[in-house]
């Protein structure tokens, strides 16, 4: 097993995974279980790494928990409250997509519990809520990426291998550990499954140069699950439902859009550009080491 810690690590990320892709896709929904279903596939990546390290006799300290200065935290949150703005800004503004869901908004009223609002006073309120303590809640289960993902796998793979390498070969993986749900369970958008899953197999290579990055960058898996969580967060919670949705909306928007392959793009080779401030040095830090498939 010590020669082969990615496989290790991959076999029980599958093994965990697939008790939680079984009752996801048997529930139908990714709500199933009171959200607990995704919880704890999201969290199997993390308990395999956590688990191939107990097996392989490895430091835990070695998955990057130091939180640092709180410089790449900080910059790993405005990430994608930028790019997400940008893309539905450009919906709204060309029509693609319409500003704003008043229905959305009735309900986030009604929520407040604080009588009639102004519609504008809502959606400030809720932004601000979302931005906070809704990313806070979400640090909860993206965590259990991180730690397997950029805790273990990059670490492992950016010991031999270039920082390209090891962004499109995680982003990859991460995108295959998404196909049961995308295909058998409602993880998906209202586009055709020819658009949306190849175009997530693209997207996600091109998004893990930031993630690849930051981790590598920072010696820390925090800035990655804040970033993940304000991702998550503002486009899920926020961007997307606040955005009344034509025919052509979600080949633009959401998780699953052209907008986000673009932007992912143009990031991907923005730190492509800056790969040297993590390649070069391959003998100090706490990523640092040999690996083997």
């Amino acid at each position: 097993m010590s020669r082969h810690p990615i496989t290790v690590f991959l076999l029980i990320t599958f093994l965990f995974s697939s008790i939680f892709y079984f009752l996801i896709i048997r529930s139908g929904h990714m709500g199933g279980g009171w959200g607990g279903y995704v919880a704890g596939l999201m969290w199997s990546p993390g308990l395999a790494a956590l688990l191939t390290c107990r097996l392989l006799g490895r430091n835990l300290n070695t998955l990057g928990w130091n939180w640092g200065s709180g410089r790449y935290e900080t910059i790993a949150y405005f990430i994608p409250l930028t790019y997400s703005a940008l893309i539905y800004g450009f919906v709204w503004l060309t029509g693609i997509g319409t500003f704003f869901n008043k229905e959305f908004v009735a309900k986030v009223t009604q929520s407040f519990g604080l009588g009639p609002l102004p519609d504008w006073l809502s959606v400030t309120l809720y932004f601000l809520f979302t931005a906070t303590f809704a990313v806070i809640r979400d640090m909860a289960t993206v965590i259990g990426e991180e730690i397997g993902w950029r805790g273990f796998l990059v670490p492992e793979l950016a010991k031999r291998r270039s920082f390209a390498v090891t962004a499109a070969i995680t982003g990859l993986i991460w995108a295959f550990w998404h196909y049961p749900i995308m295909l058998f369970a409602d993880y998906k958008s209202d586009t055709p499954v020819w658009f949306y899953l190849p175009l997530l197999t693209i997207m996600l290579p091109f998004l893990t140069f930031v993630w690849t990055w930051l981790r590598l960058k920072s010696g820390s898996i925090w800035p990655c699950a804040v970033l993940h969580a304000s991702h998550n967060t503002f486009i899920q919670s926020f961007f997307d439902p606040l955005t009344v949705h034509s025919r052509k909306t979600d080949y633009v928007a959401s998780e699953f859009g052209a907008g986000i392959l673009v932007l992912s793009i143009l990031m991907a080779f923005y730190f492509w550009r800056r790969r040297d401030e993590v390649e070069g040095d391959r003998v100090s830090g706490s990523w640092v080491g040999s690996a083997s498939w």
